[in-house]
């Protein structure tokens, strides 16, 4: 656990690594089926052979959803948080596909961290998901999170 007064201390620095995730083509299939985007690219491997990618590529959303479990796994909780929500990104480009069959994971470095009284806090994290193998990765975002910290002063 991090308490929030060691948060300034983190600033700049890389602050967790995920395991690997495997992007297999059933994931991709199941995501497809929930967003009802079922763009060949994603779904069909036999159309997907004949594009610039030789086969299916996960869609870039799904990427992005697997943030939450790939922060999970690589960054401390903030001591005495009672819960944490998505606030958005500053930033989100897709840099390379994913095809199916990889493993992706999440490198996040603690960009800023504001307190924003009664216990909640402004986490802002430059996240860069590799894709194993490749040199360039799947997406590098800025990834806002507002943490709610118990028993904090309004002041901190």
């Amino acid at each position: 656990m991090t308490k929030p007064s060691e948060l300034q201390d983190l600033v700049g620095q890389e602050v967790g690594v995920s395991k690997w995730i495997e992007i297999d083509q059933s994931r991709i299939n199941a995501f497809a089926d929930a967003t009802e985007d079922w763009q060949f690219i994603h779904v069909d491997p036999e159309a997907a052979k004949q594009t610039p990618f030789g086969g299916t590529i996960a869609h870039g959303f799904l990427t992005v959803s697997l943030l939450s479990a790939m922060s999970y796994d690589a960054v401390k909780p903030l001591d005495g948080v009672a819960m944490g929500v998505n606030y958005g990104f500053d930033k989100l480009r897709f840099i390379a596909p994913v095809p199916a069959g990889s493993k992706v994971r999440g490198r996040f470095k603690l960009l800023s961290a504001e307190d924003k009284g009664g216990g909640r806090w402004l986490i802002k994290h430059e996240v860069t998901v590799d894709i194993e193998g490749q040199d360039k990765p799947a997406l590098i975002a800025e990834w806002l999170g507002m943490q709610f910290v118990q028993g904090l002063t309004p002041d901190g």
